[in-house]
């Protein structure tokens, strides 16, 4: 496994691609609305993106035929825009990587639209928590799995399954580096981290069982009970105290308590 430590430059450079991310999804937010189609909504934030001088990390990669990935209630992620429309009620997941001047970065949001349950909107707001949760250990020193563990206890904790098929990742250069990051406590520790390494930890919680399907597309990956699901990640830098979070603006980089 080599994982690559970034430079103070690199890191920089990742923070470039991070802050043309963080406005693609503030752009792609007001967009998402009843009877807009996912097509619609991934053809502003490629057109977004791409007015930066920047590219959409995921279209081509490994065939997506897409900028984003959008996925509706029960998928959990890799969803492909299609005229499917947005109703009232759905649960939005939007899946979205910028590459810029050599770096990646890669983000995902949940988005409720119109009359959502409460039931969902919890699911929500537990999954995003997860990610806080989670990065309170991702400091030098400490080990992979005790972030893994700690994602997964605080969504078993509320009822919620974790799934395992997918999990976050090392990123920089590439979208996918070494080290995978689970979201459930693997056996073992897990590696040692180390200040530079630029993780996407991306908790995608279910409202019922961890299990999930894959659809004929071969992309969109769905709840076994078709329960809904939730998706939310950020890009961060380990560092030897709080993770530099690249992806969240300024005034809301603060570790959350929970």
């Amino acid at each position: 496994m080599a994982i690559s430590i970034k430079t103070e430059h690199e890191i920089q450079l990742m923070q470039e691609s991070a802050n043309i991310l963080i406005e693609a999804h503030d752009v792609i937010a007001e967009y998402i609305k009843i009877g807009k189609t996912t097509k619609e909504i991934d053809a502003v934030a490629e057109k977004f993106i791409r007015s930066k001088n920047a590219t959409p990390s995921f279209k081509g990669l490994y065939g997506f035929p897409a900028a984003t990935c959008i996925s509706i209630n029960e998928e959990v992620v890799h969803g492909i825009p299609s005229n499917r429309q947005i109703k009232d009620g759905d649960l939005v997941s939007v899946d979205l990587g910028v590459y810029f001047q050599g770096f990646h970065s890669d983000a995902a949001r949940t988005h409720a639209v119109g009359n959502v349950s409460p039931e969902s909107i919890k699911l929500m707001q537990v999954t995003e928590q997860c990610f806080f949760e989670g990065i309170k250990y991702a400091k030098a020193g400490n080990h992979l799995g005790q972030v893994s563990k700690a994602i997964q206890d605080y969504a078993e904790d509320h009822g919620y399954g974790v799934v395992r098929d997918l999990c976050g990742h090392g990123i920089g250069r590439a979208v996918h580096e070494d080290p995978q990051v689970p979201n459930y406590k693997p056996p073992g520790r897990g590696i040692k981290l180390k200040a530079g390494m630029a993780l996407a930890i991306e908790p995608m919680i279910n409202m019922g069982t961890w299990q999930v399907r894959t659809l004929s597309d071969n992309w969109t990956i769905i709840t076994r009970d078709g329960l809904p699901s939730a998706h939310y990640e950020n890009t961060i830098i380990v560092t030897d105290g709080d993770p530099l979070i690249l992806t969240l603006r300024a005034d809301t980089k603060e570790v959350k308590n929970g």
